[in-house]
């Protein structure tokens, strides 16, 4: 389920989006080696991350797809990228925050099962 972000969330994207553009506006600068060493280290550690991959509901209709760099991409019935945004995953529980500001989490139950707002998704 969607849900509307408290304003401790709110601030703590936002401290999140100002990191973020700093970051990406000393890359730039040609100052970003480090930087961009940094972020090519976190992307290698997100892809053996063992929830990196597809996950599906059992009929198909939805099918999340958690990127290795932090993005997500989720599928609706026909609709390709009918979500777009970024997750955090902390322990077994997974944060989303699609890019209209919308936010949901779930639960992983094990390594091949996801509990998101009232469906049950699969590795695939």
């Amino acid at each position: 389920m969607f849900k509307r972000q408290s304003k401790s969330t709110a601030s703590g994207l936002f401290s999140t989006l100002v990191m973020t553009v700093a970051l990406g506006a000393a890359a730039e600068a040609g100052g970003g080696a480090e930087t961009r060493s940094a972020s090519a280290q976190q992307e290698r550690q997100m892809a053996q991350h063992p929830y990196v991959g597809l996950w599906v509901t059992d009929d198909g209709r939805v099918r999340h797809e958690l990127l290795a760099n932090g993005r997500y991409d989720e599928a609706r019935g026909n609709r390709q990228s009918a979500y777009r945004g970024r997750y955090e995953v902390t322990g077994s529980h997974i944060e989303y925050w699609d890019d209209t500001g919308f936010t949901a989490d779930g639960d992983f139950v094990d390594a091949n099962t996801l509990h998101h707002g009232g469906m049950i998704l699969r590795r695939q």
